[in-house]
């Protein structure tokens, strides 16, 4: 399975109750069966013409109030994070995930490379800050930042952390020991995840690309919107919908009014820009017309000098 979506299905199935993890297991099993069943479903899914936020929105779109709501989590997060010509296997990975949690009570992480041990985490992140309020990253950053230097500069605690010989459960304790009385729920549930989803020996590395990595998820959380004329609360729900739909998960709105871009909206979140504005879009015409200027220059060779 894909590193970042097995992070990401570990923390979504871990804590579900029996009862509702055997649907999300029976609700995976049939939608590997209608991919299967459907070619023109399976094509779209696996069209790499297809941009991979669009599509996970439409897989999201697809399923939504047809299955619950941790299944639709599931099968859209592996829509968008799998190269499209995987999107089917995944979806039979997390049904087999689902299905062997449901009968053994466990899931056994393999081993992994120090890159993909650190994407399963990031995968794991992107599940437990989902519904996170933007206003609680920065301390969630911090902790997990200050909670790295403690390991670096406490000798006996590297010992006992970075060891991989050391049982699992003694090196998840001593993390819950120290961080789980005074630490965001968060930030301490990240910080286990490193222990268990992490390399041993790369413990501090991986808290430290966490900090990092929790700082873009931020990013994407918050959509900074320019708009020609002030918006309506009607117009900024439309716009707070569209992003949620496009991004799979809840964007918080910062606006600035500029007269200067003549009418429409445009807006940055994380490292997707949609502009639409009219001054973009006269831009992008002015752009065409010298183009084509360009373009019929070519054609016509040089002008005569007589």
């Amino acid at each position: 399975m894909l590193a970042k979506l097995e992070g990401f299905a570990t923390a979504l199935l871990g804590r579900l109750p029996g009862d509702d993890l055997a649907v999300v297991a029976r609700d995976l099993r049939a939608l590997v069966e209608t991919v299967r069943d459907q070619r023109s479903l399976d094509t779209a899914l696996t069209d790499t013409s297809i941009a991979a936020l669009a599509r996970g929105a439409v897989v999201r779109d697809l399923l939504s109030a047809k299955v619950s709501p941790t299944t639709v989590r599931l099968a859209a997060y592996a829509a968008t994070e799998s190269p499209a010509p995987e999107v089917p296997r995944s979806f039979e990975e997390l049904a087999h995930a689902a299905r062997t949690l449901a009968e053994t009570g466990s899931l056994e992480l393999a081993g992994l490379g120090l890159i993909e041990a650190r994407h399963r985490v990031a995968g794991y992140a992107d599940a437990v800050l989902e519904d996170v309020p933007v206003e609680r990253f920065a301390r969630i950053e911090t902790e997990l930042f200050e909670w790295a230097r403690t390991v670096e500069s406490n000798p006996e605690l590297r010992r006992v952390l970075l060891d991989r010989d050391a049982p699992l459960d003694a090196r998840i304790g001593l993390t819950d020991d120290l961080l789980g009385a005074r630490g965001d729920v968060v930030a301490v549930a990240l910080a286990r995840f490193v222990v268990i989803g992490g390399r041993p020996r790369d413990v501090i590395g991986t808290l430290d690309f966490l900090v990092d990595y929790v700082a873009a998820v931020r990013e994407w959380r918050v959509a900074r919107v320019r708009s020609a004329r002030p918006l309506d609360d009607a117009s900024r729900e439309a716009l707070r919908a569209s992003l949620n739909a496009l991004t799979g998960m809840p964007v918080e709105l910062q606006v600035d009014v500029e007269p200067d871009l003549l009418g429409g909206v445009l807006v940055q979140v994380g490292d997707l820009r949609l502009d639409a504005t009219t001054r973009g879009r006269l831009g992008t015409l002015r752009d065409a017309v010298a183009a084509t200027r360009g373009l019929v220059s070519v054609l016509e060779g040089p002008a005569d000098n007589d």
